[in-house]
This record gives C-alpha cells, sequence and structure tokens, in this order.
C-alpha cells in the first residue's frame, strides 16, 4: 500500500523559508516521478513541481510561478522528496500535496495523472 505523509508546513512572514517532505512507503523510489502541488482556498489544484528519477539519475521541472524560489530535491535512501521554499510571498499561502502516479505511470503535470496524494500540509504566508 503506497503512503504519502507531508510535514513541515506552517505560517512564516513574507520572505520568509521552510522545507517541505514528503515521506513515501510502499513505492520504488529509485525510478518513479513525486511532484508537489499546491491549492489555495477557492482555487483549482496547481502543479509547481516535479521530480523524475532514473536510479541515478533525475530530471526537475518548475512551474514559473516558483521557478527562482523553490527547489525540489530527494534522497532516494529515505524514499523522501522536499520541497525547500524560499523568498515566500502571500500568494504562495495554500495546502502543498505531494503525488505520484502508479508506478511507471506519466510524470505530468496534471492533478488527474496522479494516482497517490498524501494528506497535505498548510502553508501560509502573511504579508
Amino acid at each position: 500500500q503506497v503512503q504519502l505523509v507531508e510535514s513541515g508546513g506552517g505560517s512564516v512572514q513574507a520572505g520568509g523559508s521552510l522545507r517541505l517532505s514528503c515521506a513515501a512507503s510502499g513505492y520504488t523510489f529509485s525510478s518513479n516521478c513525486m511532484s508537489w502541488f499546491r491549492q489555495a482556498p477557492g482555487k483549482e489544484r496547481e502543479w509547481i513541481a516535479r521530480v523524475y528519477i532514473y536510479n541515478s539519475d533525475y530530471a526537475i521541472t518548475y512551474a514559473d510561478s516558483v521557478r527562482g524560489r523553490f527547489t525540489i530535491s530527494q534522497d532516494n535512501a529515505k524514499n523522501t522528496v522536499y520541497l525547500q521554499m524560499v523568498g515566500l510571498k502571500p500568494e504562495d499561502t495554500a495546502m502543498y500535496y505531494c503525488a505520484a502516479p502508479f508506478s511507471g505511470g506519466s510524470c505530468s503535470r496534471l492533478v488527474s495523472e496522479y494516482n497517490y496524494w498524501g494528506q497535505g500540509t498548510q502553508v501560509t504566508v502573511s504579508s
């Protein structure tokens, strides 16, 4: 059974930093895709970053809204993906989710193509 558990959210002032973690169990980490999404109140869930892991290689992509401020990384030994967020803005306020497709599935930006989701961790940025 695949489980994704996020942690690390909180409340910060604009310009602050947070690091989110997503611990995966029951999922083959070394050759798969992990993404971070976020959903603000009243808005659709938005893809923000992904890492495609293939053995020791990986490919990373970011949404324009977070590129240069957020960094996704992974620790294969710990089956954990991280999202380091710096320069946070009030518009970054949202529930943040990590997600993964079925093993070998598409590593896309579409919510519909992800099969496993964590419970979410809230990030609140005040001005």
